[in-house]
C-alpha cells in the first residue's frame, strides 16, 4: 500500500478564489496553478504536510484539456469536478488524503470519506 500522502486540488475552486482575471483565460489560469504545485511534491506544505507528496489537480470545463506535468497528475473530470475529487478520495482509502477546496458541499463529502480539507489560502503559505 502506498503511504505517500495524496494532495488533491480542486482546480476550478482554487483558481476562482483569486480575482486575478482568471475568467478571461481559465485554461491558462489552471496551467499556472498546476505549475505552482510542482515544487510541493518535493517540499510538501509545511508544517502540515511533509514531503514526499503525490499531487493531483482535478480540472473541468474550459480547463479540461490542461495536461499534466512531471510532479502533478491532472485528472480531467468527465462530468462534475466535485464527483471526480470524491472518486479520487474514495479510491485512495488507507492513505492520508488532503483536498484543497473552499466548496462547502465538496468539503462535507470528502470529510465523510476520511479526507482532510484545507482552503485555497493554505497552498499559498
Amino acid at each position: 500500500m502506498d503511504r505517500t500522502p495524496l494532495l488533491i486540488v480542486d482546480a476550478a475552486n482554487v483558481v476562482g478564489s483569486r480575482p486575478d482575471g482568471w475568467w478571461r483565460d481559465r485554461a491558462g489560469a489552471t496551467a499556472r496553478l498546476r505549475d505552482t504545485l510542482v515544487p510541493l511534491g518535493g517540499r510538501g506544505v509545511p508544517p502540515d504536510l511533509p514531503p514526499p507528496v503525490e499531487l493531483v489537480l482535478v480540472v473541468e470545463g474550459a480547463a479540461r484539456h490542461v495536461p499534466g506535468v512531471d510532479g502533478v497528475r491532472v485528472v480531467s473530470a468527465a462530468g462534475s469536478g466535485d464527483d471526480a475529487v470524491v472518486d479520487l478520495v474514495a479510491g485512495a482509502a488507507g492513505r492520508r488524503r488532503l483536498v484543497v477546496t473552499a466548496d462547502r458541499a465538496l468539503r462535507e463529502r470528502v470529510v465523510a470519506l476520511g479526507a482532510e480539507v484545507h482552503g485555497p489560502r493554505w497552498l499559498r503559505h
